[in-house]
């Protein structure tokens, strides 16, 4: 969550907002709030019963359910707009089993066919015992496809450690409509964590972590959208699939080239209509359980499920 700070600026920037939504081709930044009150901004996707997206959602369609009470909007931002993708590559040592490798840099190259030299912008992240940032955001998508061909799978998975530092630098970046994007066989021996620890970590993600699973035919559970089934660890350790979640992201996963072609594609459909959603936390410091709805009870929104606040100190 972006915890930057607004006050006096606020009500400029609304302004600004409303008039730079109307220009066709010149989306504006993502909000930048400086000095005086926090704000909490939320990317949220929705889809209907038979999981198509849903388009031209206004602000009023939307409600804030803050731990348990209502909270006003106050800004909103909707429609297609620029990306700004974070891929984290999984090149430890796992992935040079069944074929995984070749499966995740096919991903790679499908990813840069969705986005657009013009306006998007892509990083390249690879992480085994480390997190390595092999190219930074760029509109120069061939060097993402060159580069993704480079490495030799070696090291031990810390995978929720790549995440969390990786959302950071995505965080930073002007697009409204930003994401990072892990291409992993799943399997995550450097770090562990209980669900609580994951959860916290998620709190702090401050944009949506989509996770795509590549793995071997025999080994993928379910059809289309399908979650890797339960691998019989202790409920005690979270899931990629809950670290996902939880900051509004999902995880899928792909087998053969046309499974990535499909997930890839409807990924791509969530993050170019992702609805930006900003309001002013509640005054209690700590954990604040979140829930986007929208008014009409037949659509499923997708958007982090909590955010954590800090109290300011006085010569803040």
């Amino acid at each position: 969550m972006r915890r930057v700070m607004a006050s006096a600026l606020l009500s400029g920037i609304l302004a600004l907002g409303a008039v730079g939504l109307k220009a066709q081709g010149t989306p504006e930044p993502a909000p930048v709030f400086r000095s005086g009150v926090q704000a909490v901004v939320v990317a949220a996707t929705v889809r209907d019963g038979r999981g198509r997206i849903v388009r031209n959602l206004k602000k009023n369609d939307f409600l804030v359910i803050d731990s348990g009470f209502g909270r006003p909007i106050q800004q909103f931002y909707s429609g297609n707009a620029p990306i700004s993708l974070a891929v984290l590559l999984d090149i430890s040592g796992s992935m040079a089993v069944g074929g995984n490798m070749e499966r995740a840099r096919h991903a790679v190259s499908v990813v840069t066919t969705h986005l657009s030299d013009a306006a998007d912008e892509a990083a390249l992240f690879t992480f085994d015992t480390s997190l390595q940032q092999v190219v930074g955001f760029t509109k120069d998508l061939a060097s993402l496809r060159r580069l993704s061909l480079q490495g030799t799978p070696w090291g031990k998975t810390s995978l929720y450690d790549a995440i969390a530092e990786t959302s950071q630098v995505v965080a930073q970046r002007n697009n409204r409509h930003r994401a990072v994007l892990v291409i992993t066989d799943g399997v995550d021996t450097g770090s562990h964590l209980t669900p609580k620890a994951v959860s916290a970590m998620a709190s702090d993600i401050d944009v949506p972590v989509y996770l795509l699973t590549v793995v071997h035919p025999l080994d993928h559970d379910g059809g289309k959208h399908a979650v890797v089934a339960a691998d019989g660890r202790s409920t005690d350790i979270a899931t990629l699939a809950d670290l996902a979640r939880w900051t509004g992201g999902t995880m899928r996963t792909a087998s053969e080239p046309s499974h990535t072609v499909d997930e890839v594609k409807d990924l791509f459909a969530e993050l170019r209509h992702q609805y930006l959603i900003i309001f002013e936390p509640g005054p209690r410091p700590g954990w604040h359980p979140l829930e986007i709805r929208t008014r009409k009870n037949d659509l499923v929104v997708h958007a982090r499920n909590g955010y954590n606040t800090t109290p300011v100190s006085s010569g803040s």
